[in-house]
């Protein structure tokens, strides 16, 4: 799965670890985060992220 970056605070979400501070499961595609997600590192939109 594809790994992104944020272009903001360099946080990178993969998808293999996901996010559960956040409640989004391992092997959660960033594609499939919620519109409402944001970095957990910095608090930016997922508009700020790019693929790896």
């Amino acid at each position: 799965m594809q790994q992104y970056t944020c272009n903001v605070c360099g946080y990178v979400y993969d998808p293999e670890q996901g996010d559960p501070d956040s409640g989004i499961e391992p092997g959660t595609s960033f594609e499939d985060l919620p519109e409402d997600w944001i970095c957990p590192a910095c608090g930016v939109t997922k508009e700020n992220f790019e693929s790896n």
